[in-house]
C-alpha cells in the first residue's frame, strides 16, 4: 500500500493534466502486450493490432522485463503527448537521472553490456531504445490516436466536473475505485510496494491513463525533489468500455479515407494525439514536402491547428477535425 499524505497547501495545488504522455502510454502498451493475462478490456485491441514488433522493440523489452521494476520512461522522455518531442528529450536526458533509473532494473546477462552503455551516455544506445519506442508507438498507439485521445478528455472532464460541483477531496473520493481510497488527509493506492509519501506542498498531479490497466502509479523525477509528482491513474478496466474504444475503426476509417483521400484521412488521424511535420512524414512513409501540404490543407479547413513548440512545428486536430474523427468511427 502507498500512502500519500496531503497537506492544506497540497489539496489547493492538486490538478488534474492531460496525459502521462506519449512515450509512457507507449511503454504501458508495450507491457500491456506482453502480459501473459489477456485482458478483455484490451483483447479486440490486441486483435486490431496492425503489426507485430518483433526485434524492432528489443531494447523496450530490456527496459521493462516482465517481473521485477522497470524504467520509468515518463521520467526520462517527459510528459509530452508528441512521440518526437518525447524521443528528443530522451535523447537529452541527464545521464545521472539515466543512471538512477537503470540501477533499478535486474538486467538479463544478454543485456547487461548494454545496459552499462546505456548508463554511461552512449547515443547509440539512446538512439536504440527511441527507435523501439517510434516502433511500438507506430504499431500499438498511433493507429488508435483519435479513441485514445476522446476517451481520456472524457475522463478528465468527468473529473474537473467532480471538482468543480463538489471540490478536490470528492475528485478523490471517487478516484479508481477500488484501487484508490480517501481517507482524509491521506490518499491510500493499492500497490505491492509498502510506501509513505508526503507531498510536503508540492501537490499533486493527476493524470488518466489508456493503457496502464492493472495499477495506479505514482511518477516523480528523481533530480527534481520539489516538483509535483503525477498519479497515473488507469481508466480502461471494464470490458464494455475497452469493447467500445476498439470496435468499428475499419469501415469508418475506409470512409474516411473516401472524405479526404486516403493519405490526407491518416494525416489527420495522425494529429489527433499531436505529431509533428517529421512525425507525421515519417508515420506515413511520405517527404516532408508533402506532409507539409497535406497539413497547409487541413489546416485551411480548420481541421488542425498548428503552433510552435521550441525547434518543432506541432499541429493537433481542432475540435472540428476530432469531431469529424469520432464521426466517423461511429459509421462502423
Amino acid at each position: 500500500m502507498k500512502r500519500i499524505h496531503f497537506t492544506a497547501d497540497d489539496l489547493a495545488r492538486t490538478r488534474v493534466v492531460p496525459t502521462i504522455g506519449a512515450a509512457a502510454e507507449t511503454s504501458d502498451s508495450f507491457r500491456l502486450l506482453n502480459e501473459r493475462d489477456d485482458s478483455l478490456a484490451f483483447r479486440r485491441w490486441r486483435a486490431a493490432l496492425p503489426g507485430r514488433l518483433g526485434e524492432r522493440a528489443r531494447p523496450l523489452a530490456a527496459l521493462m522485463p516482465p517481473r521485477g521494476a522497470g524504467v520509468d520512461i515518463a521520467s526520462l522522455a517527459g510528459f509530452s503527448s508528441c512521440i518526437e518531442e518525447a524521443a528528443d528529450t530522451f535523447l537529452s536526458a541527464p545521464r545521472a537521472l539515466m543512471r538512477i533509473e537503470l540501477a533499478a532494473v535486474d538486467f538479463r546477462p544478454a543485456d547487461r553490456a548494454w545496459a552499462r552503455l546505456l548508463a554511461d551516455g552512449d547515443r547509440d544506445a539512446r538512439l536504440q531504445v527511441v527507435a523501439a519506442l517510434r516502433a511500438c508507438h507506430r504499431v500499438t498507439v498511433a493507429p488508435f490516436a483519435a479513441q485514445i485521445r476522446s476517451h481520456l478528455d472524457a475522463i478528465r472532464s468527468a473529473y474537473a466536473r467532480d471538482w468543480a460541483e463538489d471540490g478536490v477531496e470528492r475528485l478523490l473520493a471517487d478516484l479508481c475505485r477500488p484501487l484508490v481510497r480517501w481517507r482524509a488527509p491521506v490518499l491510500e493506492v493499492r500497490h505491492p510496494r509498502d510506501e509513505d509519501v508526503h507531498l510536503g506542498g508540492r501537490g499533486l498531479l493527476i493524470a488518466p491513463t489508456m493503457f496502464s490497466s492493472q495499477q495506479v502509479e505514482l511518477l516523480h523525477s528523481p533530480l527534481e525533489p520539489d516538483r509535483a509528482p503525477v498519479l497515473a491513474v488507469p481508466t480502461v478496466g471494464d470490458t464494455a468500455v475497452g469493447n467500445a474504444l476498439w470496435d468499428g475503426r475499419e469501415d469508418g476509417e475506409e470512409s474516411l479515407g473516401e472524405l479526404l483521400g486516403r493519405t490526407r484521412a491518416a494525416a489527420l488521424r495522425a494529429t489527433a494525439d499531436g505529431c509533428n511535420t517529421t512525425e507525421l512524414a515519417r508515420r506515413l512513409d511520405i517527404s516532408l514536402a508533402a506532409a507539409s501540404h497535406h497539413t497547409a490543407v487541413l489546416r485551411k479547413a480548420n481541421l488542425i491547428t498548428t503552433s510552435r513548440q521550441g525547434k518543432a512545428v506541432l499541429h493537433v486536430a481542432t475540435a472540428l477535425g476530432t469531431a469529424l474523427l469520432q464521426s466517423h468511427r461511429r459509421l462502423a
